[in-house]
């Protein structure tokens, strides 16, 4: 598995006032990545160089993630959807990519695919449905991002804090290095505003899709099995792959498994 960081050249666009960072490697047909909520492309880097021999590969910073615009005026759905439009617009001139999303990325993504079906050629949903969740969820989530220290001394102290886990070894890569120590690269009021758009069902934009479709489940992710089934069955043709012993963050901590999936969908999409 290549172990190289393509994440060190960033570029940035401007859409509505916000900035938008990316980052891009390898050469081919263009697969776009979305992280998920509170993470940032850094976290994409092994499938980026795992791909990056056969494709060009182009991971987004969502608005009010990583080194994009951290406090965007508009954090509706459609303005991460136009987001990405607007990406693809840039990095392919709208011809057609192959589009990668975890979690919200995917929820993102599933909604890229419905409203722009021109310019989609694949879509991969890792740990995805069409939108769920109560209040109290997302209230919990901005509870759990304002307990971070602001901020921390040094990677040690981080991971004391966040714990030993590939997702939080991800959140300490990508803390902002300043002089005074370590400072999340996302505000936690912005994260709640973030995940409440994303609790709406999506049902007919799901079952709208028409680019070629799979969804990616972790064994120990964030879905029941019969959500699962019904998030897959709504869509007739959707193919699923599932990936043993990992997380809602399959993408770290089952990377060898993931990428085979990928690789292969993608070779034969």
């Amino acid at each position: 598995m290549p172990s190289e960081d393509p994440t060190s050249q960033w570029s940035s666009i401007t859409r509505d006032g916000t900035e938008l960072a990316f980052v891009a490697c390898g050469a081919g047909p263009v697969v776009v990545i979305l992280h998920g909520l509170a993470g940032e492309s850094g976290e994409f880097a092994p499938t980026m160089a795992a791909l990056a021999q056969q494709y060009r590969v182009v991971a987004l910073d969502q608005r009010g993630h990583g080194r994009s615009t951290r406090r965007p005026a508009d954090v509706s759905r459609d303005s991460f959807v136009q987001d990405v439009v607007a990406l693809i617009a840039h990095v392919s001139h709208d011809s057609p990519v192959h589009l990668v999303g975890q979690s919200m990325g995917a929820h993102t993504a599933m909604l890229v695919a419905a409203a722009r079906p021109d310019l989609i050629d694949s879509l991969v949903l890792l740990e995805s449905d069409a939108g769920s969740g109560t209040l109290d969820d997302a209230v919990g989530l901005g509870e759990f991002f304002a307990s971070w220290p602001v901020h921390f001394t040094d990677d040690a102290e981080a991971l004391a804090f966040l714990g030993d886990s590939p997702i939080a070894a991800a959140w300490v890569k990508s803390l902002e290095r300043r002089n005074d120590g370590l400072w999340p690269r996302f505000d936690a009021d912005i994260m709640e505003s973030c995940i409440r758009h994303v609790m709406r069902p999506r049902w007919d934009e799901w079952v709208s899709v028409r680019a070629r479709t799979l969804v990616v489940y972790a064994d120990g992710g964030m879905f029941t099995e019969a959500h699962k089934q019904e998030f897959v069955s709504r869509r007739p043709g959707t193919l699923r792959a599932d990936l043993a012993n990992a997380s809602h963050d399959a993408h770290l901590d089952q990377l060898e498994g993931w990428i085979r999936i990928l690789t292969r969908f993608l070779n034969t999409a």
